[in-house]
């Protein structure tokens, strides 16, 4: 079977299947590491990321297996951070905030220890966990999931299902993101209004602390703003004076496949084939990736009808 899809969707997908004893295959456009997934801040929690009745137990599940992971950092790109959601209440969360370890409320907000992920770093594992699975990736561009040669495809194309599955509800959330040299901060933070399209968040990373944020809906663009870096640092730095003078490295942009609900389902294709969709994860594809990509490897698993 083929995975359309390298990034952590479609990766941990892939590993999932390959475990239970299927042939995989993973179709990307690009390499892990220049797919969108290699630009996410890494830190769990579910945002932008809709049904909330589906999240929740995907996320959980997600959160379990990440947990795991970070025994082993070094390998995993998975560690445990301490941190604070600045203004978040539990009675404004889903039923899963009251599941998840340690979340408690504290005067500025909720405070957590939860995972943070290198995303290039995590990739690059899956990729390895997929392959002495006996799967393997392979850059090849598709154009439609009916031409994939394969007897079950699963869709785990983020924005690119927009074309491949011709479903216009799935829509970019343009994140803008700015990597600066730690100063010495160890603690995520988060700051984060769902009607405005900025927000405050730096999450500290093995290579630097990364500054966020932006949420741009139907901005296509993936040209960092240096009027938008600027504020995000402004913004940052305004919770940690420290930041202020922190040495950029580096500038990001990545486009979150956002729809107003996670598409999981099974669905035919001529000549008895069948199409497996896990797409739409907004802005918490890492965040719920182990739940989706279970569901979809039984989704896949399942005898025909």
């Amino acid at each position: 079977m083929i995975v359309v899809g390298g990034g952590v969707v479609g990766l941990t997908t892939a590993v999932v299947l390959a475990e239970a004893g299927r042939r995989v295959s993973v179709w990307t456009r690009e390499p892990a590491e220049e797919t969108t997934s290699a630009v996410a801040g890494g830190l769990w929690w579910p945002y932008r990321i809709e049904p909330e009745r589906l999240v929740g137990a995907w996320a959980l599940e997600t959160l379990a297996v990440y947990e795991e992971l970070a025994a082993t950092p070094e390998r995993t790109g998975v560690r445990l951070v301490d941190g604070l959601h600045q203004g978040a209440r539990l009675a404004e969360l889903g039923d899963w905030a009251g599941r998840v370890p340690g979340l408690r409320a504290v005067p500025d907000g909720l405070a957590a220890r939860l995972p943070v992920i290198d995303m290039p770093a995590h990739l690059a594992w899956l990729r390895e966990r997929l392959v002495r699975a006996g799967g393997t990736v392979a850059l090849r561009e598709v154009t439609d999931l009916a031409e994939v040669p394969a007897d079950v495809v699963v869709n785990c194309a983020g924005l690119g299902a927009r074309s491949l599955a011709g479903d216009d509800t799935v829509r970019p959330v343009r994140g803008q993101l700015v990597l600066v040299e730690n100063p010495g901060i160890d603690t995520y933070y988060t700051s984060v209004d769902h009607s405005s399209p900025v927000s405050a968040y730096f999450i500290p990373q093995p290579y630097g602390l990364i500054l966020g944020g932006t949420a741009q809906e139907d901005d296509w663009s993936l040209v960092p703003d240096p009027d938008t870096a600027a504020e995000i640092v402004a913004r940052c730095a305004r919770v940690r004076p420290e930041i202020e003078g922190a040495r950029v490295l580096a500038h990001k942009v990545g486009l979150r496949p956002y729809r107003d609900a996670v598409r999981l389902e099974r669905q035919p294709l001529p000549g008895g084939r069948t199409v497996v969709h896990s797409y739409g994860h907004g802005g918490a594809g890492v965040t719920v990736a182990w739940g989706c990509a279970r569901e979809a490897a039984g989704l896949v698993l399942r005898p025909a009808a």
